[in-house]
């Protein structure tokens, strides 16, 4: 138990510093929608590029962040990854116009990218087979906070200080973490630097359980990224009639679509490890994994129909219980498969996939929406999950049959 609670330390760590990285990216999410003029844009096109820039800047970027790690220290990485983001959280506030702000996008697109390889990184080297998946759920679940932070800060005290004020306010923070770097980050290079005569079956995308892996963590980001939840608010208009009421407030689909991210957001970093440790003792990833396809492919097939709207909310809570499932065993299958000399090879193409669906979910979003409607996107979701199921189950009883056979053979 003490070395499991030793373990914890440095994933708790670099989870916060993660988590006060993205407070600016956050708060830019939900104010520059309203506040466009504040930043010298002169049409809202130029808010959908400058906020979506950071993804796509990372398609190309992840695999010069993976080369980077393999010839520096995670410190350094990190270290990197923390001065972008403390430059591009405090010019938000300051710089005005398209081309500066974009920059400032790319920039943050850099930064995410080391700060997510070096997470991963971090829990590799904090766990084994028997915490791997706890401590993935943890990374995951207290990074979050930092997106449920920036969004309720930036949306409440924008009016209340000013968007210059907040924006100060993270750059500092940011600045106090990196002693924390400093002190907690590792100054080593990568187990795979440190040997390089790993077999070639190892790298990633020849050896065909790393390439389903890799397309399972693709579509996982396509569903609960790139399809849920860019479109959460849009099938929660779908589903009121009205505004809805609490305590006198008038609440409209964005403000209760807030709400129910925010229930999620926050109870990850309990709930999140708890899955992960389930999949490391007690049922194993793939099985989780086809529970939660089942389940998930239940859910969308029905949240879509016409439905009292406490049950349809009770639909949503469990589905939102079912991504974080998704998540939890999916990074967990590619933390597995990255154990040895080609650990960063492998999660630097894990990232990449993971970036490519859920920069491919809103485009496919909405143009089926825009075509056939909210129930067939969801239909058609419900559809990939089930296929999916299908394609694991088979998976896992090829595999079960081997270690039969291997037990029958030993004795």
């Amino acid at each position: 138990m003490n070395a499991k609670a030793i373990s914890k330390g440095p994933v708790i760590i670099i989870a916060i510093i993660t988590a006060i990285s993205v407070f600016g990216n956050e708060m830019l999410l939900i104010v520059m929608p309203i506040y466009w003029d504040f930043f010298g844009l002169t049409a809202l096109w130029q808010v959908g590029i400058i906020l979506s820039m950071n993804r796509i800047i990372r398609l190309p970027i992840n695999s010069i962040v993976g080369w980077c790690y393999q010839k520096i220290s995670k410190r350094t990485g990190v270290l990197i990854a923390v001065i972008l983001a403390i430059l591009s959280t405090y010019s938000y506030g300051m710089l005005k116009g398209f081309w500066l702000l974009l920059f400032m996008r790319i920039l943050w697109g850099i930064s995410w990218s080391f700060l997510r390889l070096g997470g991963y990184l971090t829990v590799l080297t904090s766990s084994d087979n028997q915490t791997r998946g706890q401590l993935i759920g943890l990374y995951n679940g207290l990074w979050g906070l930092g997106t449920l932070f920036g969004m309720l800060i930036g949306g409440l005290f924008a009016d209340l200080i000013g968007i210059k004020w907040i924006t100060t306010l993270f750059a500092i923070l940011g600045i106090l973490t990196l002693p924390f770097v400093f002190r907690f980050v590792p100054n080593s290079l990568s187990e795979e630097e440190t040997n390089r005569s790993a077999d070639k079956k190892l790298a990633p995308l020849t050896n065909k359980a790393q390439i389903k892996i890799l397309i399972n963590g693709l579509l996982v980001a396509l569903v609960v990224y790139g399809i849920f939840f860019s479109t959460f608010s849009k099938l929660l208009e779908y589903q009121m009639n009205q505004n809805f009421i609490i305590l006198g407030f008038s609440l409209g689909a964005v403000a209760v679509a807030g709400i129910l991210q925010s229930v999620k957001l926050g109870t990850d970093p309990f709930i999140a490890p708890f899955i992960g440790r389930w999949s490391d003792e007690k049922f194993g990833r793939i099985p989780l994994l086809l529970f939660a396809f089942t389940l998930g492919a239940i859910l969308l097939a029905v949240i879509p129909l016409t439905l009292p709207f406490p049950l349809f909310l009770i639909l949503i809570f469990a589905f939102q219980l079912v991504a974080t499932i998704f998540i939890t065993a999916s990074d967990s299958l590619a933390a597995d498969a990255a154990t040895g000399p080609a650990s960063v090879k492998m999660m630097t193409y894990y990232t990449l996939f993971v970036d490519l669906g859920s920069a491919l979910g809103p485009l496919i979003s909405f143009f089926i929406l825009d075509f056939i409607g909210i129930r067939f996107l969801y239909w058609f979701t419900s559809l990939l999950l089930i296929i999916a199921f299908i394609y694991w189950l088979r998976e896992y009883l090829l595999q079960k049959n081997h270690r039969q056979t291997e037990t029958h053979s030993l004795l």
